[in-house]
């Protein structure tokens, strides 16, 4: 048997998108055929390439590789001599009794492979581009649809479908997240699309407004309203962004953040300042400040020109006022029951 197979076999594996686990034995007490050093790469289905130890300790390995799998996180696992197979924890050590008779103990860790996540970028826009070119930097492989698209115009993919249909594009892709950033380009057929893949996210770039919309007009042709209801709309982060690739920075860093754990959360109405463009227009601190300071005496159109320069700080959503951090005194300062006129009026 050559020892070493486990570094082809984990080529393969790899370059297949497969998962795997790398065991490595760390130490062992003889008798036992396994030495410290020895590696195999061990699948789900139980097969074993490479050496580690006899068939005594192979049930174990198994056992524990297809844990790892499942939550992705490693272990170290000691198989000593024992009456029966029992297994208990002993601090960060899973210990497994061995009950053949050649004896010896092995410690071992488990190194579970996990295939790289796909994001699957519906559209062919700025936003979209900038997308593909960032999330490899963060281990993500990128799947394109986009219609009529080749994969010369996304060179950083791993794969590119040049048709947004539903149904082909369930049929050929299978991905937990997806990002629509069509904006304006077939939006109705590319959401379709990204429903279909049934994602764990789906993210949707555009403003709030137009993606009310479109959420509309998705159950009005037969979607299903819960998986409609989890579309994330508008998309990204709250940090600010103007550019399309700052755009792609704050919705791939919601990405990121769902692909640790962290569940996606819809929202239909506006929550950023960022993917959404919105068409909120809030007058500055600078432009306020001089009409609320005029004299109380000015009577009533100096009264009028305050409730007008502020208007759109007292009627804006909440959201927005908090992207705006100096709107927040403003904000409250609108809300305060006004004072009693200095001239008596």
């Amino acid at each position: 048997m050559n020892r070493n197979e486990w570094i082809t076999q984990a080529s393969r594996l790899q370059s297949a998108g497969e998962a795997f686990a790398l065991v490595t034995v760390l130490s062992a007490q003889a008798p036992t055929s396994g030495k410290a050093g020895d590696k195999a790469v061990v699948t789900a289905d139980g097969k074993i390439h490479g050496w580690i130890g006899g068939g005594c300790a192979q049930p174990a390995v198994i056992k524990t590789v297809r844990r790892a799998l499942l939550d992705g996180q490693p272990r170290k696992i000691r198989i000593s001599p024992a009456d029966e197979s029992a297994e208990r924890e002993l601090g960060d050590v899973l210990e497994f009794g061995m009950a053949c008779h050649s004896g010896g103990t092995l410690e071992l860790f488990i190194d579970p492979v996990m295939p790289a996540v796909t994001l699957t970028v519906i559209g062919d826009s700025p936003v979209a581009r900038a997308l593909v070119g960032l999330a490899p930097r963060v281990g993500l492989r990128v799947a394109v649809v986009a219609q009529d698209a080749s994969a010369a115009d996304f060179p950083e993919a791993d794969g590119v479908w040049s048709s947004d249909d539903a149904a082909s594009v369930s049929a050929q892709l299978n991905s937990p997240f997806v990002v629509v950033a069509t904006q304006g380009r077939r939006d109705l057929q590319g959401l379709k699309a990204a429903l279909a893949l049934q994602p764990q996210g789906l993210w949707f770039v555009s403003s709030a407004k137009k993606a009310a919309v479109l959420l509309d007009n998705l159950r009005a042709s037969g979607e299903d309203p819960a998986a409609v209801a989890r579309i994330v709309a508008p998309a990204g982060e709250l940090i600010g962004a103007q550019t399309p690739e700052e755009i792609a920075l704050s919705v791939l860093t919601s990405v990121v953040a769902a692909r640790r754990g962290r569940e996606p959360q819809a929202s239909n109405s506006i929550n950023s300042s960022v993917s959404s463009n919105s068409s909120v227009s809030l007058p500055s601190v600078q432009q306020i400040a001089p009409v609320a300071a005029k004299s109380c005496c000015g009577g009533a159109q100096k009264a009028k020109a305050t409730t007008e320069a502020i208007a759109p700080v007292a009627t804006a959503p909440a959201a927005v006022l908090q992207s705006v951090p100096e709107m927040t005194s403003v904000a409250a300062s609108v809300a305060s029951p006004a004072k009693s006129s200095c001239c008596g009026g």
